[in-house]
């Protein structure tokens, strides 16, 4: 049972846009019942918020028109900081469409974080869990909980983090997204899971058809581009600063020895550095 690997954009919407899977994931994530006729794909807010224009990866409304649920692959660590003004984005929209539909919503994010983040906390220290949930609702001057709203956005970490105390209804989940990413060739997953197994049926290679295969190759293609470019940009913001910090130094006097030890610049660079 060679699996595809979930973190292609195509073979992630295969996944979870089949009813099964994406009925099973709501409840053993969030813990609800949803009942849903369609599943979208690239989901866009319109009008647009401001101006942003952001699509979300799998989108559907139940039924009864009270729950929200939005599914999100994020391939990059950054991703992760980005998805709580998202999340709050499709908020500020339901308070925009409030007029036309009175029933109240509840809004449920659900992002999986394909690649180990390396992001802090607000005290320096590394965040290592392997789910992150974050709501809106307030707290009274005890502590307690006041549930106003109820939306959340859930970050659950697919690429690594995966503790022994994890509960079984995520780790089914997180290790599904570990093993098509790092061991698709023999997969250890819970298949005693139906909508797992589901998965594992959906995204076995050799149930792909050519013009799903096609297509993933593409999206693999263009993932690695984004992220070729990505790395360009860095490498050239950090050659910048290089050589505005050596500017500063032959200013002061240094000799180019020292700058060069300094900035990892070489003597020939720096030579050609003009002064203001």
């Amino acid at each position: 049972m060679p699996l595809a690997r979930l973190d292609n954009e195509v073979i992630f919407k295969k996944a979870f846009t089949d009813k099964l899977v994406f009925t099973q994931l709501v409840k053993d994530i969030l813990g609800i019942e949803i009942d849903v006729d369609t599943i979208e794909t690239d989901k866009r807010f319109k009008p647009k918020i401001a101006s942003v224009d952001f699509a979300y990866d799998i989108f559907a409304e139940s039924k009864d028109n009270r729950t929200i649920i939005e599914i999100q692959k994020v391939n990059s660590d950054y991703g992760f900081k980005s998805f709580l003004p998202y999340h709050a984005l499709a908020i500020a929209e339901l308070q925009r469409r409030t007029t036309d539909d009175p029933v109240e919503k509840t809004i449920y994010t659900l992002v999986f974080i394909m690649v180990p983040y390396v992001i802090k906390d607000k005290q320096g220290h590394p965040v290592k869990d392997d789910v992150l949930i974050s709501d809106v609702n307030p707290k009274n001057r005890q502590g307690e909980i006041v549930n106003l709203y109820g939306h959340q956005a859930i970050f659950l970490n697919g690429s690594c983090y995966r503790n022994e105390d994890t509960p079984p209804s995520y780790a089914d989940w997180l290790d599904l997204v570990y093993e098509s990413i790092k061991n698709p060739e023999n997969p250890n997953i819970n298949l005693e899971n139906e909508a797992i197994k589901r998965v594992a049926e959906l995204i076995d290679e050799d149930n792909l058809t050519p013009g799903e295969i096609r297509a993933a190759k593409i999206a693999a293609a263009q993932e690695e581009t984004c992220k070729l470019y990505e790395r360009m940009a860095k490498e050239e913001g950090l050659m910048e600063g290089k050589l505005e910090t050596a500017k500063k130094m032959k200013a002061k006097g240094f000799d180019v020895e020292t700058i060069a030890e300094m900035t990892g610049l070489d003597a020939d660079t720096l030579n050609q550095i003009e002064m203001d």
